[in-house]
């Protein structure tokens, strides 16, 4: 049964979904499953841009078969070689032995890893600049090394204007059905999700991504087909700027993410206290959250997205909560910058948070750790501290 759908001239989507996996690439919850995206060029010469990953190979298969309709494959674009896009490399180059492989030359050295296949004269290497023209359709392609992995090609189709992104501009989610951006509401909920991916997967590469974003400004982009997530075939330039603001490591909203630890509800309180302190001040972008029970890839979109960060959590064996520490380490591993921080710490002896926390956040680019920090002897009895901190915090949004 065919399931595909025409994005533009003679291009078709073949992707296919998941919605039974739970964790994306083992860490991500996923309350929608995933889709894998891999695009049809029906042309003169025919085309295939990646795959998808083995446990939904069956409909990728099926749909292709369909599409070339007894016709040979004649090209495999590989974008990137993660095996939720290249799982059926090598099941391709078994079933199409004329069957030619575009991709970069990290790429070819990672096809033999992965499949234990040489593919000789069968490997077209691209490179910056380097074209392939199908017929009507001519591919530019442009090296995008670390967004996120180092073999990374992207590839520009000159007649439609679709940039073929590889894993830039994805999103965690199913599609059912409607796999165009203005066929779906694009509200909020979605764009949580969108930048949970990009922090979370890409976050790292800002300077990267940057380095892409230059090269793609310099082609007339008109859609955006990625591998996870709706095609963009509106409003592309909004998706762009989040990516330009994004990388950039520059806050999407001025406001506060406040992520507390608490064993025994003492720290929790402090924090609530704090959140109500900053809403009287007219703060009106709070987020609370309980790192405990809140995933820290969630942790981290809100971090990407806010412009200051409340670090609050008791001292635990000599150093942060478990969960705490976790987080804040995930941050600089991350890369992420351009932030101010509050601390918050417990200790009913040996308090060592704010020590601990700073030590990490120093090593960071640009966080700035800001001057009223407040350390908790067990359960907070006095508020002074919390409206000083309160106020700090409201004047550094104002700045």
């Amino acid at each position: 049964m065919r399931t595909t759908r025409k994005i533009s001239d003679n291009i078709y989507y073949l992707g296919a979904n998941d919605r039974r996996i739970a964790l994306f690439e083992n860490l991500f919850p996923l309350n929608n499953g995933i889709s894998y995206n891999s695009y049809f060029i029906d042309d003169e010469k025919t085309a295939v841009t990646d795959t998808v990953d083995r446990f939904v190979s069956d409909s990728f298969f099926e749909n292709l078969a369909q599409l070339l309709n007894g016709r040979p494959l004649d090209y495999l674009i590989v974008h990137h070689m993660e095996p939720d896009h290249a799982a059926n490399i090598g099941r391709l180059i078994e079933m199409y032995p004329d069957m030619q492989v575009v991709c970069s030359l990290k790429a070819n050295q990672m096809i033999k890893q992965f499949f234990g296949a040489d593919l000789g004269d069968r490997a077209i290497i691209v490179q910056d600049g380097d074209s392939l023209s199908l017929g009507k359709h001519k591919l530019h392609f442009v090296t995008a090394p670390m967004v996120h992995w180092p073999e990374v090609i992207m590839s520009w189709e000159e007649s439609t204007g679709i940039l073929f992104s590889a894993d830039a501009f994805g999103a965690f989610g199913a599609l059912d059905g409607r796999i165009f951006n203005d066929e779906i509401l694009i509200d909020e909920s979605w764009w949580s999700e969108a930048r949970r991916y990009y922090a979370n997967i890409v976050g790292k590469y800002g300077v990267q991504v940057q380095a892409v974003l230059k090269k793609a400004d310099a082609l007339d982009v008109k859609m955006i087909a990625p591998l996870h997530g709706p095609v963009w075939r509106s409003n592309v330039a909004d998706f762009i700027a989040k990516y330009d603001l994004w990388s950039r490591y520059q806050p999407e909203e001025k406001g506060v993410l406040i992520a507390y630890a608490s064993m025994y509800g003492n720290t929790e309180a402090a924090a609530n206290a704090l959140a109500l302190a900053l809403a009287d001040r007219g703060v009106d972008k709070i987020r609370l959250r309980d790192v405990s029970v809140t995933d820290v890839s969630e942790l981290i979109s809100l971090a990407w997205k806010y412009s200051n960060i409340v670090i609050a959590a008791p001292t635990y064996n000599g150093n942060m909560h478990p969960k705490m520490e976790h987080f804040v380490m995930d941050m600089k591993h991350l890369n992420l910058q351009n932030r101010g921080v509050s601390i918050i710490e417990n200790g009913s002896w040996g308090p060592a948070v704010i020590r601990k926390a700073s030590e990490i956040l120093e090593s960071m680019k640009n966080m700035r750790i800001l001057e009223q920090k407040i350390s908790i002897k067990s359960a907070l009895h006095d508020l002074e501290p919390i409206e000083k901190m309160a106020d700090e915090i409201a004047a550094d949004l104002k700045n």
